[in-house]
Parts: C-alpha cells; sequence; structure tokens
C-alpha cells in the first residue's frame, strides 16, 4: 500500500498538472463561464462614461487626433494604451468596446485566480476532489461577486481590473516555478510583470509583499528559508523597489487627490478612518448590500473618532489571531494577512481623498478568497453538500451582480442610488443633477442642482452647470444671473462664452459680442468663443464674418463638429 505522504503528493501532482486528455472539460467550463460572465455585466456593456471618465483622454476632445505616443506620456503608460485601443474602436461617444475590454480582463483574472488558488490548494495539502471545487469556486466568485462591479463596469476603473491581471500573471508565474529555488528567468518575468501592474496602478506594488509571505507560508513553511532560496528574485526586488518607491513618491508629491500634501486631512487621520473601513470592506465581501458609487464616509479625525479606536484593536486582534493560528490554520491565516498586504497601499498611511471605495476591494479580494477556500476546507460535509451549497452562494452573488449592472448602465438610475444612500453628500446631489441634464430632464435637473446648492455653497462647476440646466429649461435670464455669480468665483473664456452664448439667445446682441470679447481676452485659443460669435454672425446675415469666425474655431479644434457643419451650410 501507498502511504498517506505519497498518496498526498500524486494528488499535488493531479492538481499542478491535468493530463492533457482533461483539458477540453477545462476550455468547455471557461467558454460557458466567459458567457455566463457577459450576460452578468450585460446590462452595463453599454452604460454611459460617468464621473472620472470625463477627465480621461479619451472623453477629452483634444485627444481625438493625437499620437499614440501622447496618449502614453502620463504616469499610466500601459493603461493609456489599452484606452488608446477603445478608443480606435468607440471613439469618445461608444462606450460598448471600453466595457468590453473590462469584462474580458476581469473574465481572464477569474482564471488566474483559479490557477492561483488550486496551486496553493496543493502546498497546503487538500486533496482531490475538495481542491478542485475550491478552486472554481473561488475563481466563480471573484468573477461573480457584486462588489466586483464598479471595478469592472466603471471605464477609469480599469486600472483596477488591467493592474490585478498583472499582477495576478506575476503571481502565477512565481507559483508555478519549477522549483523551489526560482530561475533568474522566471525572477525576470515576475519582476516584468510586477513593473507592468506598476505602471497601470501604483497599488500593485503590494506584490512583493504577497509573493514574501507566500514564500515565509509555503516554501517549505513558516521560516524565512523560502525567502533565502528565492534570493535571485528579491536581490533584483530590491533595484525594481527603490525605482519603485521613487515613482510612487514622485506621484504622492504631485497628485491632487493622494499624497502627503492633501489638505483634507492627514496621513495618521486617514490611518484612524481606514482602520474602520477595512472592516466595511470586509462587511461587503460578506454580505454586499449598501453599494454606492460614491460613500460619504466620515474621517476621523482622532483615535477615537467614530470609532476609530475600536477599528484598530480589531484589526490588531485578527492580526494576531492569524499569526498566532499560522500553523493550525495556515490558509485561513495566509488569506487574511494576504488581504491586509494587498490593501495596504490605499488602506494605510497614504492619504487619498475618498476614503472608501469599492474598487479598491478588487486586489484585496485575492486574500480574502484564500481565506475562504481555507475556512472551507475545514467543513466536512460531503461533496454533494459542498457542491449544493457553493452553488446557491454563486446563484445569489449572480444575481445581485445583474443588479447592480442595471444601475451601471444608466447615469441616472446609479446616481439616484447613491443619492438614497449618501443623501448629504453635495458629489452625488451633483451628478445626479447633470445626468438628468445630459438625459434632457431639464427640471429634474435643475431641482438636484438646486439641492445640491443646499448642501453646500455652490462652486464654479456647480454654478455653470447649473446654467446649463436652467438653459435647458428655457430660462435664460437665470441662467446668466447663475453664469455671473461662477464667473465672480472663477472668470474664465468658458463662462463668459456661455455667458454670450445666452444673451445671444435672448437677441441681446451687444451684450452677446461683449461678453465673447471678454472670454478672447482671456483665452484666445478657446474654440468655442469663435463659434458661438460665429453663430451670432450667422444669425445677423454677416456670412463673411461668420465664416471667418468658423474658420478660427476649427483652426484651433479641427473636431468642432458645429463650425463645420456651419461652415459646409453656408457654402452651400
Amino acid at each position: 500500500m501507498k502511504s498517506s505522504k505519497t498518496k498526498r503528493a500524486h494528488a499535488a501532482v493531479a492538481i499542478a498538472a491535468p493530463p492533457k486528455s482533461r483539458i477540453w472539460p477545462y476550455a468547455l467550463v471557461a467558454v460557458v463561464t466567459l458567457i455566463v460572465v457577459f450576460e452578468l455585466y450585460g446590462p452595463a456593456l453599454h452604460g454611459p462614461f460617468l464621473y472620472d471618465d470625463s477627465y480621461i483622454a479619451y472623453t477629452l476632445p483634444e485627444f481625438a487626433n493625437l499620437p499614440l505616443k501622447a496618449w502614453m506620456a502620463g504616469v499610466r503608460p500601459l493603461l493609456m494604451f489599452t484606452f488608446w485601443v477603445s478608443f480606435q474602436q468607440g471613439g469618445s461617444g461608444n462606450t460598448y468596446p471600453y466595457h468590453v475590454f473590462n469584462v474580458f480582463v476581469h473574465f481572464l483574472n477569474g482564471v488566474l485566480i483559479y490557477l492561483a488558488v488550486r496551486k496553493i490548494l496543493s502546498w497546503a495539502k487538500v486533496e482531490l476532489p475538495t481542491s478542485q471545487i475550491l478552486s472554481v469556486f473561488a475563481a466563480v466568485l471573484f468573477l461573480f461577486h457584486p462588489v466586483q462591479t464598479e471595478a469592472v463596469s466603471y471605464v477609469a476603473s480599469r486600472s483596477d481590473t488591467l493592474s490585478v491581471f498583472f499582477v495576478l500573471a506575476a503571481f502565477v508565474i512565481f507559483l508555478y516555478r519549477k522549483r523551489g529555488e526560482i530561475s533568474f528567468g522566471t525572477a525576470i518575468a515576475v519582476l516584468a510583470l510586477f513593473g507592468a501592474a506598476v505602471l497601470t496602478k501604483e497599488h500593485s506594488v503590494a506584490l512583493l509583499g504577497l509573493l514574501l509571505l507566500t514564500d515565509f507560508f509555503w516554501n517549505p513553511g513558516f521560516s524565512f528559508e523560502g525567502m533565502r532560496r528565492n534570493w535571485r528574485l528579491y536581490a533584483l526586488s530590491v533595484i525594481a523597489g527603490f525605482l519603485g518607491l521613487a515613482f510612487v513618491w514622485t506621484l504622492l508629491t504631485r497628485a491632487t487627490s493622494a499624497g502627503f500634501g492633501l489638505n483634507d486631512f492627514t496621513w495618521y487621520q486617514y490611518f484612524f478612518t481606514q482602520c474602520r473601513a477595512i472592516w466595511v470592506y470586509l462587511r461587503m465581501y460578506l454580505l454586499p448590500f449598501g453599494q454606492n458609487i460614491d460613500y460619504d464616509f466620515p474621517i476621523s479625525r482622532s483615535i477615537v473618532d467614530h470609532g476609530a479606536v475600536a477599528g484598530l484593536i480589531a484589526l490588531l486582534a485578527l492580526i494576531g489571531l492569524a499569526w498566532y493560528y499560522r500553523r493550525k490554520f495556515p490558509l485561513i491565516s495566509y488569506g487574511v494577512l494576504a488581504f491586509l498586504i494587498l490593501m495596504a497601499p490605499t488602506s494605510s498611511f497614504v492619504p487619498i481623498k475618498d476614503p472608501l471605495v469599492e474598487r479598491r476591494l478588487y486586489l484585496g479580494f485575492i486574500g480574502l478568497l484564500f481565506a475562504t477556500v481555507g475556512l472551507l476546507s475545514l467543513w466536512r460535509a460531503s461533496r454533494g453538500t459542498l457542491i449544493a451549497t457553493l452553488s446557491i452562494v454563486l446563484v445569489a452573488e449572480a444575481a445581485f451582480t445583474y443588479q447592480r449592472n442595471e444601475l451601471w448602465g444608466d447615469a441616472v438610475f446609479i446616481w439616484k442610488d447613491s443619492v438614497a444612500n449618501s443623501p448629504n453628500k453635495v458629489r452625488p446631489r451633483f451628478q445626479l443633477a447633470f445626468a438628468y441634464y445630459q438625459n434632457g430632464h431639464c427640471a429634474e435637473s435643475v431641482d438636484e442642482f438646486g439641492k445640491a446648492a443646499q448642501l453646500a455653497k455652490p462652486q464654479y462647476d456647480l454654478l455653470v452647470d447649473w446654467a446649463l440646466a436652467y438653459d435647458c429649461a428655457g430660462d435664460a435670464k437665470t441662467a446668466i444671473a447663475k453664469l455671473k455669480d461662477a464667473a465672480a468665483l472663477e472668470s474664465t473664456a468658458h463662462v463668459y462664452s456661455q455667458i454670450g452664448m445666452e444673451y445671444a439667445k435672448q437677441q441681446d446682441y451687444p451684450q452677446a459680442l461683449e461678453a465673447l470679447s471678454v472670454a478672447e481676452k482671456m483665452n484666445p485659443n478657446f474654440a468655442q468663443t469663435y463659434v458661438y460669435r460665429g453663430n451670432i454672425y450667422n444669425l445677423r446675415g454677416e456670412l463673411p464674418k461668420a465664416v471667418d469666425q468658423y474658420r478660427r474655431a476649427l483652426a484651433l479644434d479641427p473636431n468642432n463638429q458645429v463650425a463645420r457643419e456651419e461652415l459646409q451650410r453656408i457654402a452651400r
């Protein structure tokens, strides 16, 4: 008879390398899963650009005719390359190619999750068929869980899905190396993917912590021998680490929405806040209710503010328990510690303007999956009971994901949901008002802008958009008043050109031309000024002057459709 040790070794080999004759069922499962994932995200595939999308190249007219090099000139070149590819397919109006890319990368991440969990389960001596069932469950849970919807359905959040793809690819290569000691070739491959991940989103620096943790737990187990064995990787990592830290530090000192120069709160206040936020992420993983595109999560200005001290004590207790029980429950402990390591870049000391954002869990989700399969591996249920129970969980998660994507498919729906969950926050009201405006619901837009203005003193952007809503509703007089209020806060060519447009609609051409002259003096390169002035000359029958203005507009903005169409009409 074979010893139990030999049986486990054979099981591990079977897990690591399935026979070629059994590959086709895996391919069939993958295809079916891909179809189901696209069905779950189907309601959002034609969903609109939202929020930060308006600040990224694919929605900015000035990037339409720029070469690829210009798109990739920023701090996330690989991310911008993929946006450029999507832009070639859909431009700035068709969101479908952007969403399809995000969903497909999400699916690939699920495949990589399957491979990673499968290998770790083999190291943890979880035998077949339990290890196979749990590997599939982990991958499908990653794909079906509703908390993933923001990372996948929000176009700008491709930075999360794509960076995690590179992180997981590097992790899988690290796990499936031929020997305990990593070769230079494999180390270079891992670090190349690590670099790609960091150049997609900076939170990927957490991968190095995950690799160290993995070596400590499983190579050969609870010792620093694995780190010594893989000195090739970690020696190269020192160089990459210094470069990565310098890169990230440069970003943190320049960024306006993150970093130690943030004026909204200090680094320690952010840490106190994250001691509470981390438990919200855990709750969302276990019970995904109350999801929100824009959380109104209060800052803990002190250790006792909003119960931060309780969150800190619970967090320290969780870390202590994970370390204490690392030998008895290695998979669970490994998963908990991996989760905290992967969340550290965004949920520790480095301040980020928004303290709680669902898409940040996309990376940390990996650790929670390991803790989950570790817990499930202890359950001594029959195979049928295990499969039935896990299937019920997955069906429920899939249903919630589909419902959530129905909201992501419509700007009004998703922002109404956010307003319901964050009724005292200005930004969701602002976004809902603008969504109403974009959908032609002018009266509702005016009303929502008014509600936003009651929550806080109106700023420049809100006043300008509020004016547009009044214009949409046919109230040019109030629109001009709001634009003048905006100009009092911030004098720009944009706001004065809008004032000129509103006067022109009232046929008050002298005041309209005067406002447009002010706009031109402020910024002679603002194309819309000449479009509005050309419209006035056009209405007054002064066609040569109108042609001159439209040509000036096109010289500054070759993609200005109004100027191009008016020139063609005049020529006819």
